[in-house]
C-alpha cells in the first residue's frame, strides 16, 4: 500500500489509457470522474480508506476543462 501512496504522491498528469487513444478525451475525462465517485461509494458503504480513489480524482482534474470541474461541485 506504500508503493502506491507514493506513486499517487509523486503523480503529475493522465497516464496513457488504451481505451482513450483518440485525441479527444472527453470520455476519458467523464469515465474517471464516475469511477471516482463510484470508488468513493463503494468503499465509504465498506467503511473502508477511500485514499485509493484520490487517484481518479487527480486524474478528471487532469483531463477535463476547469470550468467541467467547477462545475462538477456546485
Amino acid at each position: 500500500m506504500a508503493e502506491m501512496e507514493e506513486k499517487i504522491k509523486n503523480y503529475r498528469t493522465a497516464p496513457f489509457d488504451a481505451r482513450f487513444p483518440n485525441t479527444n478525451q472527453t470520455r476519458n475525462c467523464f469515465q474517471n470522474y464516475l469511477d471516482f465517485h463510484r470508488c468513493n461509494k463503494a468503499l465509504m458503504e465498506k467503511g473502508q480508506d477511500i485514499s485509493p480513489c484520490q487517484w481518479y480524482q487527480r486524474v478528471y482534474k487532469s483531463l477535463c476543462p476547469m470550468s467541467w470541474v467547477s462545475m462538477h461541485f456546485q
